[in-house]
């Protein structure tokens, strides 16, 4: 039997892991920045800048046929870049200004259920039990993994509040509407001109290139340039080929693993102390991350099956 299918999912998982492995370390960059008054305006208007001219290089460099796009398509890409990956980097750092970063988390992290009720509502498309299922425990997973049974969310700030589920939406709108501009070009291409006009829309929000007229201590420098590539370019690059490879669904429901990924750093590197629900919630995660490659890969095994018991029976079909 032929599973020459199976390679396909799993490098889908495991680039949108790898996304959530480096996702993981900029919130907690962030709210270092933000400490030390560099404002959530900057540290987005900085992040898309670098990101953007870093990808435009590499582009330029390696392969420019992957900058070039249709006139026509100029307004989806400025749609995907402003409402999309704009608005999902500034919210998630605005949110976390205001918020607790476990509340932050686990807010943006709703966006598999916006993701799921887009597909059942306006894709029409119908969910299985096993996307139901996951995503019902990587929604409990990430509430039990960032403590939410102690967080008391409706004494936060209410602006934090919205803001955070306002991500969530952006996280969800921004991976849909990603995947359609895939259906004609390369991830790196959707990517680079969403990042072009998330920075013309911030350069503009914002006065131009503001963030980057102050002075900075080189340990604040090294987290904002960490933030720009780890943060962004490269796990932004990653889950959209996740997303290409493993559809929108499975691939927000695999970025969950990052609150994990977190909790374990504090642990591991900050002496953090983890809960045994904690621990129960990441296994949650990690259980329904399983469970969507082992459905993925039975229902793409599922062709070769027929087609072999066929040739094994050819009286099979009469």
């Amino acid at each position: 039997m032929s599973m020459h299918h199976t390679p396909v999912p799993r490098r889908g998982y495991l680039y949108v892991i790898t996304a959530a492995l480096f996702w993981a370390v900029s919130g907690s960059a962030g709210k270092y920045l933000f400490k030390h008054g560099v404002t959530p305006y900057q540290v987005v208007q900085m992040r898309v800048t670098l990101a953007t001219a870093l990808l435009f290089l590499w582009l330029f460099i390696r392969d420019r046929r992957k900058l070039r796009i249709a006139s026509r398509d100029i307004l989806y890409f400025f749609i995907l870049g402003v409402s999309g990956l704009a608005m999902v980097q500034f919210t998630y750092f605005y949110t976390i200004s205001k918020i607790k970063v476990a509340a932050a988390i686990l807010l943006e992290y709703l966006a598999p259920v916006f993701i799921a009720v887009y597909a059942v509502t306006v894709a029409k498309e119908k969910l299985t039990w096993t996307t139901v299922v996951a995503i019902t425990a990587a929604t409990l997973g990430c509430y039990l993994v960032v403590g939410g049974y102690n967080l008391n969310l409706f004494a936060m700030n209410k602006v934090g509040l919205l803001s955070g589920l306002a991500s969530a939406v952006s996280f969800a709108w921004y991976s849909v509407y990603g995947e359609h501009g895939m259906r004609r070009y390369s991830p790196w291409t959707v990517l680079f001109y969403a990042f072009l006009f998330a920075a013309l829309f911030w350069n503009m929000a914002h006065p131009p290139l503001e963030a980057f007229r102050h002075t900075y201590h080189p340990v604040a420098w090294g987290w904002i340039l960490y933030i720009a590539v780890f943060g962004t370019l490269i796990p932004f690059g990653l889950y959209l080929y996740g997303i290409n490879l493993i559809r929108s669904t499975r691939a927000s429901i695999t970025a969950t693993l990052e609150p994990i990924t977190a909790g374990f750093v504090s642990y591991f590197f900050l002496g953090e102390t983890l809960e045994s629900l904690q621990i129960a919630g990441g296994l949650l995660v990690i259980g329904a991350v399983i469970l969507l490659q082992i459905r993925q890969e039975f229902d793409d095994a599922t062709p070769e099956l027929v087609r072999a018991r066929l040739s094994n029976n050819p009286d099979s079909s009469s």
